[in-house]
């Protein structure tokens, strides 16, 4: 398959610190064997690579007019096999809203919901193991304000991901 006809991923570009932060413990937490992608956060999941122009435009769209959304890192929820940081964003579920509303007749059964934001730290390890790791994360965790600089799009390649492009907010 060529990488033209291969899904597009959207997904919410952290900003430096919280990239790094969130991508060190998926690292520390996440079966290496199984860890081929950074920390991300997804907003679509299986965008159709026909519309990759009419996709770009949109997302050039909504961060050339759109100010950086308030999210902050709420709560570690457990993901039955893993285990996540859940965010809270109302200003970038509006935008995915948005971008949702434009692409109608264009998505999937999964990116016609409404998303529950959040990145994943671990994942494919039994139940046990990931309740005992988010019993352990819990013991640390705060609320706090977390950064989302902009929009990303990347063809799912079957692994690690192929960069589109990202575009940072301006409004």
């Amino acid at each position: 398959m060529t990488v033209r006809s291969k899904p597009i991923i959207m997904t919410a570009v952290m900003g430096k610190e919280d990239f790094a932060w969130a991508d060190a413990q998926r690292r520390q937490y996440y079966p290496p064997a199984r860890n081929v992608l950074p920390a991300h956060i997804t907003l679509f999941h299986h965008l159709p690579p026909q519309a990759l122009h009419e996709i770009k435009e949109a997302v050039k769209n909504v961060t050339r007019y759109s100010a950086p959304p308030a999210t902050s890192l709420q709560r570690l929820i457990h993901l039955g096999s893993g285990v996540a940081y859940q965010l809270h964003s109302p200003e970038l579920l509006n935008m995915r809203m948005e971008l949702a509303d434009r692409f109608h007749g264009l998505l999937v059964a999964q990116d016609q919901q409404v998303p529950r934001l959040h990145i994943t730290v671990q994942n494919k390890v039994s139940a046990k193991e990931a309740k005992e790791l988010q019993t352990t994360l819990s013991l640390d965790f705060e609320p706090r304000p977390f950064q989302i600089t902009g929009l990303a799009l990347h063809y799912y390649m079957d692994g690690p991901w192929q960069d589109i492009g990202s575009w940072p907010f301006r409004g």
